[in-house]
């Protein structure tokens, strides 16, 4: 079955000011994430949708690209501009973007 292309962006081309929206689990953005990333874990996001910004790309990261995939389909059906970060969190911290715990601490990806 022929599937159009999901838009995607590497890790690499996110911008600094991008918004950034983290789909993994609680104990996966506890152990590091992007600094300035608004987490809802995938099972929320149809619930918590309201707290997405209206205006402007938001891009979707989680640990390799797979359900932020999943979630980036979902918000284009919704009518949202949305792009899945490819390779995801692992390719973030591999290409040297920071990647911070609570309180700014130096965090990992889990």
């Amino acid at each position: 079955m022929f599937r159009s292309q999901l838009p995607s962006v590497d890790a690499t081309a996110v911008p600094a000011d991008a918004i950034l929206l983290d789909v993994r689990e609680h104990d996966e953005w506890a152990a590091g994430h992007a600094e300035g990333a608004l987490h809802i874990p995938m099972g929320e996001v149809v619930a918590r949708i309201g707290e997405l910004p209206a205006d402007g790309t938001v891009h979707v990261v989680c640990r390799v690209g797979g359900r932020s995939a999943q979630v980036t389909q979902y918000l284009i059906a919704q009518g949202r501009d949305a792009v899945n970060v490819s390779g995801g969190m692992l390719d973030w911290e591999a290409a040297g973007r920071p990647v911070v715990a609570g309180e700014g601490a130096e965090g990992y990806v889990l």
